[in-house]
């Protein structure tokens, strides 16, 4: 059977099964067929082969690409005739091909003999940004050899009309409204993780956005208002909470936003997406990547009395009234120079933050990429020529206060800022070129990753990134068909990209599941370090860490570089004492509790970075803290330790390292050897004192300062998604946080302790109490099903040298087999306890999942709807998260305890201790100190 005739079975079953277009072509050797079928005139599929090559067959550097691009080069040569692909139409069709091979037929046409074809690719040159270093090297190696092509290429490249001849965005933009829900809107309902596996096939997981009946319902206001673009809306929350998801908006963009090119399916562009409360950072970011458009709509406000005081409810919280209506199906228009929404000739907000000058070149150049890589084309170019960069884009925004320090966010965008012109320190609210240190992919956006790094014609990881990942903990507790399909070919593409892969395409060392953010946590070596993570919960204890979508996780592994502005910062410090039946998950879920309550309700954190001065507490336990602040909706977190904390918590970063090299996971380029020795020099200048440990001034200015008083936490807090809440905008948030005592005699379904959250000691806590309760009690029974998934094999390991596996694994009625890996989630628990394979597993939702209806208590991070459990026609599911020894009692129990059974079950067990720092952890201000060395590109 021919591939294309196999081809055309697929796009049957496809059609018939799934009410699907045909699949877009990424394979090599099926265009090599469609090719010579074209060729063939009298061939029967000649016309269907005409449009899928033209229409059909994915750019960039899929091996599709390369021979599209070549077939058009022996078109425009002459070499080869198609009446229907004329050489004007093969130019424009390599234009439309995003770099890789068409740069490279567009160059050996620019250099060509015919001067006539040589002018014509050389004007289509000049309109692409996706250029690398070969690329960059044959045309300066073909200037300096006088070739004046190659002059008037670098001259367009310098002046970047590439992007000064794209047209300015719109004036007016009519949108209409369609209220995509009440509240907070997360991603998994613009993207479920449960249908993860779908997202590289962006046409079918298109399919999964909200409902079937909203889709339609957005389609039936595209045709009521053709001249308006829908725009979806979170009413009284925040758009894109939670996950990263670049599948989540590119699903809003495939139905609410506009074709990227005629001749590349399914990609869609320029989305509009809207929230009372704005958009959430990282979503926003990704909004970004498209040339979309993110609008904080402020439509909702806290009413006050006549004295101005904010008016409450019964429980205490803001009363809301409408400032303006977003109903469903209304037309609103956004200006774009006067930076305001418009309903009619009424101005209704004031929407400039949407339309800096940086966005605003986002959307004219069709995402962040195109302004990224156009950036780094017109430096290289005015280099070569030996001039100065013309300033054709905005100038990065540097903001610097005299006289005033600097956080430790802002110390370490001075130290990575790429192409600064200031000469002072730079302060929050500057927006800037960072050089990134460490990347992490994970395995549910990877295949898309993989996608945007073809599209973008990437090969091979940037040198300037210190370390990259790719995991495979999303995917880990079901080796099913799918993750069958997905990960081996994800793991071999990025292995081959250059990253460390959990998986080795060869064979040579065993498959880890790992949790991406505890080897993003270990490989991170450098508390001045910048991380790029594909996942929302890429919050490292060492240096500062942001989640980022598939898009600028790509970005970052092929320019070592990502823009972004410089957040303001909350400074959240402690005090009092920690009670030793305490859980240090007790005090994060109270600083969010305590934050709220000081600030009237206020999310200070939302948007910003958490500066937390842990002081002594380890990376490991204090990455429990940093993890959560995905949660608290702020965009990152950084840990502020002294010396001697710092140094320990490298030195146990090496030594997790060096597991990996013995491992045999090292690549040619011996990346994780490099991280050593990085740490190495690390430790080294923190000993002699000419590097300290990351603090702020004693002067930086803050957002806001949060102290958390210790004393006041006496028992286990929850988080919880409060799913029966009479207001639907107050469920499934993260800002509900109550004592275990609210929920005495409350029955529990099942227990869960695993995924990011949890740490060795956590692993060890389990163990402990299982030995109290087997000394107490003679055996051990669960009235509810308790699941373990152990973060990583390194822990596993250890417990095991240690002793601690075997208590484990002497409860447990299932205990994980990687020669035999679960084929199919599992459905229906017993009351036993689960020892599964490190991963996410139930945090994730895509693959193992409670039983409907379930009221789960869990060390994971998601409250989302239907994530960890789904409802039923009688009750709500439910995830509320605690700590690990009372998901442990609970789950012993059937119930959640009363703290005297809590107190009796966690005696003598050592619990995370902390104690605050009594010294300030800042640096002395020095008006005259030396500033960070900044990379000047």
């Amino acid at each position: 059977m021919s591939l294309y005739t196999k081809y055309m079975e697929e796009i049957q079953t496809r059609k018939t099964e799934l009410g699907l277009n045909p699949q877009p072509i990424d394979s090599a050797e099926l265009v090599s067929e469609i090719i010579n079928q074209i060729k063939d005139t009298n061939n029967e599929h000649r016309q269907d082969s005409l449009h899928f090559f033209i229409y059909n067959t994915l750019p960039g550097t899929t091996s599709a690409a390369g021979v599209k691009a070549q077939f058009l080069k022996e078109i425009i040569l002459g070499e080869e005739q198609v009446a229907e692909i004329t050489p004007e139409f093969a130019f424009e069709l390599l234009s439309h091909m995003k770099g890789g091979p068409s740069i490279e037929m567009l160059i050996d046409l620019a250099f060509a003999d015919d001067a006539a074809i040589a002018a014509q690719a050389a004007e289509v040159l000049k309109t692409q940004v996706f250029l690398y270093d070969a690329d960059m090297a044959r045309i300066k190696a073909a200037y300096e050899a006088g070739n004046a092509i190659a002059k008037e290429l670098l001259e367009s490249f310098a002046k970047a009309e590439f992007f000064t001849k794209l047209p300015d965005i719109e004036e007016k933009i009519d949108v209409v409204t369609y209220i995509a829900g009440e509240g907070d809107i997360s991603t998994d309902l613009l993207s479920p993780g449960n249908q993860a596996h779908s997202r590289a096939d962006r046409e079918l997981h298109g399919k999964c956005m909200i409902t079937e009946e909203a889709q339609q319902e957005i389609v039936e206001l595209q045709k009521k208002h053709p001249n308006a673009k829908v725009m979806l809306i979170a009413e009284k929350g925040t758009m894109g909470v939670g996950s990263s998801r670049m599948s989540g908006v590119n699903n809003v963009a495939l139905w609410a936003g506009k074709q990227a090119s005629p001749y590349v399916p399914f990609i869609n562009i320029a989305p509009v997406v809207a929230g009372t409360n704005g958009i959430a950072p990282i979503f926003l970011t990704t909004v970004d990547v498209t040339g979309g458009i993110g609008l904080d709509l402020k439509n909702w406000v806290k009413k006050v009395d006549a004295d101005g005081n904010t008016v409450t409810d019964e429980n205490g919280d803001a009363v809301l009234e409408e400032a303006y209506s977003v109903a469903t199906g209304t037309v609103l228009t956004i200006n774009t120079k006067e930076k305001k929404l418009y309903n009619g000739d009424k101005e209704l907000v004031d929407i400039s933050s949407a339309f800096t000058p940086q966005k605003v070149e986002f959307m004219r150049a069709g995402g962040s990429y195109a302004v990224v890589f156009g950036k780094k084309l017109q430096t290289f170019a005015a280099e070569t020529l030996g001039i100065d960069t013309p300033l054709v884009y905005a100038p990065s925004k540097e903001i610097s206060h005299a006289g005033q320090g600097l956080t430790a966010v802002e110390k370490i965008f001075n130290r990575n800022a790429v192409g600064v012109l200031s000469d002072t320190p730079l302060h929050a609210g500057s927006n800037v070129r960072v050089k990134v240190n460490i990347v992490g992919s994970q395995d549910t956006t990877g295949p898309m990753t993989a996608q945007e790094l073809e599209a973008m014609a990437a090969s091979t990881i940037s040198p300037l990134v210190d370390g990259a990942y790719q995991s495979g903990c999303h995917t880990a507790s079901v080796w099913d068909s799918k993750a069958q399909a997905n990960i081996p070919k994800l793991m071999a593409f990025m292995n081959k990209f250059g990253l460390i892969t959990a998986r080795d395409p060869k064979g040579v060392y065993h498959a880890m599941t790992d949790v991406i953010h505890k080897v993003l946590n270990d490989i991170t070596i450098d508390d001045r370090a910048i991380i790029i993570g594909g996942d929302s919960h890429t919050r490292m204890s060492k240096g500062v860490a942001f989640g980022a979508d598939s898009g600028t996780v790509a970005v970052a592994l092929a320019t070592g570089e990502s823009a972004m502005p410089i957040p303001d910062s909350v400074k959240v410090t402690f005090k009092g004492s920690m009670a030793k039946h305490m859980d240090f998950r007790d005090v994060v879920h109270a600083t969010q509790a305590q934050m709220l309550k000081q600030f009237g309700g206020e999310n200070v954190f939302q948007g910003r970075i958490i500066e937390v001065h842990i002081g002594t507490l380890m990376a490991d336990q204090a990455f429990t803290f940093t993890d959560w602040t995905a949660e608290m909706k702020a965009k990152a977190s950084i840990c502020i330790s002294n010396d001697e904390t710092l140094i320990k918590s490298i030195e146990l970063a090496k030594s997790r390292i060096q597991i990996m090299i013995n491992k045999g996971m090292d690549n040619e380029a011996q990346t994780l050897q490099g991280l050593i020795d990085l740490a190495d020099k690390r430790i080294a200048g923190i000993q002699s004192g000419e590097e300290p440990a990351l603090s702020p001034d004693d002067n930086a200015k803050y957002h806001a300062e949060v102290v958390v008083d210790l004393d006041q936490i006496v028992e286990p807090m929850i988080a919880d998604p409060d799913v029966n809440n009479d207001d639907v905008s107050k469920r499934y948030t993260h800002d509900v946080i109550r004592p275990v005592s609210f929920y005495n005699d409350k029955p529990v379904d099942l227990g869960f302790v695993g995924s990011c959250m949890v740490h060795k000691g956590d692993m060890k806590i389990i163990a402990h109490m299982l030995r109290n309760l087997e000394q107490k009690n003679g055996s051990i029974s669960f009235k509810a099903p308790l699941v373990v998934a152990p973060p990583t094999y390194n822990i596993v390991d250890e417990l095991k040298a240690e002793g601690d596996w075997d208590i484990l694994a002497k409860y447990a009625g299932f205990e994980f087999d990687d020669e035999k890996p679960k084929t199919a989630a599992r459905t229906k628990y017993e009351n036993i306890l689960y020892l599964e394979r490190p991963g996410c597993n139930l945090c994730m939702g895509n693959q193992e999942k409670a039983e409907p209806g379930d009221t789960v208590i869990a060390t994971s991070t998601r409250l989302f709807q239907g994530r960890v459990v789904a409802d039923t026609a009688e009750k709500k599911g439910e995830s509320l998260l605690g700590s690990t020894p009372l998901v442990v009692l609970s789950t012993v129990l059937g119930r959640f305890p009363t703290i005297e059974e809590y107190k009796s079950a966690v005696e003598g067990i050592d619990l995370t201790s902390f104690t605050p720092v009594e010294e300030a952890m800042t640096t002395k201000f020095n008006a005259g100190q030396a500033v960070p060395v900044k990379v000047v590109s």
